[in-house]
């Protein structure tokens, strides 16, 4: 999730304003989050399974 959609409890403000310090410290929190960080990890999981699968179907098709 991004903060540009995120409204501050502290101040009522949108978070990526950056109007009082909870606003400025979560937005830098989120900023330093990496891609993944927002998905579970049964999310990833079958992300992984996905991807090994599509692996072994290519594999497959060639040696066929």
């Amino acid at each position: 999730m991004t903060y540009d959609r995120l409204v501050c409890a502290n101040c009522a403000a949108p978070v990526s304003q950056g109007r009082c310090p909870v606003c400025r410290a979560n937005r830098e929190r989120l900023r330093q989050e990496g891609p993944f960080a927002g998905l579970n990890p049964m999310a990833l999981i079958a992300l992984l399974v996905v991807l090994v699968a599509a692996a072994l179907a290519l594999v497959a098709q060639q040696t066929a």
